[in-house]
């Protein structure tokens, strides 16, 4: 082909590739590929003969976007029509955690980077809260059986960029044990930015649940130099004598717990910190 071909030409059988049409629609997901930001929709309005809706963030964030070109729908491009012919909701579905729900979009894949937590009772618990979120961010929660040895479980898991470690401490309350090993954990090396300790003041995770979720005044105190779930089942007059009454009774507790409203804002601010420190 020679350079004198070049020139006018009908283009008109060329095929012409259509953006789809998505109606606009509480709690659909979109991404502006002019500013990036990421968020669901949680108003729709018309104002000035244009469509115009709300985004909100997972922080909670939003912006106005008059619905049109410029939007991705998980990666891909489309165009945002307005709301299909039907009466909305008055709001959008919320989960666990107060997050707009997200319909439809499948669980990213597990990134590098995890959530760390004390034990089994303590995963169990940011699953049934945050799980939904987590799995849409791709971040795993791992049980780690105690922090006595937390400085070089962090050596072994070599943090850095784009492989960080959110920590959530059981009891940390300056000058304990526990402020002492956190101090130390994080002087290893690859700790500085890329690993958050966190904490609680409960003596165990137990304790972030409110008592009027379960219907009490307050929690019960033990005795010093009693076990602590063990006391806390013999103030309740459940059974105490083994694992698996402990294990029993915290499915019970956990029961109790539907939302974040049933928990401590000392746990919760925690938590949410630990999640936008691995997803920012």
């Amino acid at each position: 082909m020679s350079y004198d071909s070049w020139g006018p030409a009908d283009l008109g059988g060329a095929a012409r590739t259509e953006l789809p049409v998505v109606p606009v629609e509480l709690g659909l997901v979109l991404e502006d590929t002019e500013s990036g930001w990421v968020g669901a929709v949680t108003r729709i309005e018309k104002s000035g003969g244009m469509h115009v809706m709300s985004l909100e963030d997972r922080r909670g964030r939003s912006r106005s976007f008059q619905l049109g070109f410029g939007f991705l729908v998980d990666g891909r491009p489309v165009r945002v029509g307005p709301p299909a012919a039907r009466r909305q909701p008055a709001a959008p579905a919320r989960t666990a955690s107060g997050s707009v729900r997200v319909e439809g979009q499948r669980a990213q894949v597990a990134k590098a980077s995890r959530i760390w937590v004390e034990g089994k009772h303590d995963a169990e618990l940011v699953e049934k809260v945050w799980g939904d979120d987590l799995r849409l961010e791709g971040i795993v929660v791992e049980p780690l059986h105690g922090v006595d040895d937390l400085a070089s479980a962090i050596a072994e898991f070599n943090p850095g960029p784009g492989r960080k470690l959110g920590i959530l401490v059981d009891h940390l309350v300056q000058g304990t044990k526990e402020s002492r090993i956190v101090s130390e954990a994080l002087s290893v090396r690859g700790a500085a930015s890329n690993v958050l300790i966190v904490g609680h003041p409960y003596v165990d995770v137990w304790q972030a649940i409110k008592p009027s979720a379960l219907g009490i005044a307050a929690w019960p105190v033990v005795p010093r130099g009693t076990d602590w779930k063990t006391g806390i089942l013999e103030a309740f007059g459940w059974p105490h004598e083994s694992a698996e009454d402990i294990g029993l009774a915290w499915q019970k507790l956990l029961g109790a717990v539907r939302t974040y409203a049933d928990l401590e804002p000392s746990l919760l601010g925690r938590v949410e910190e630990v999640i936008d420190f691995l997803t920012a």
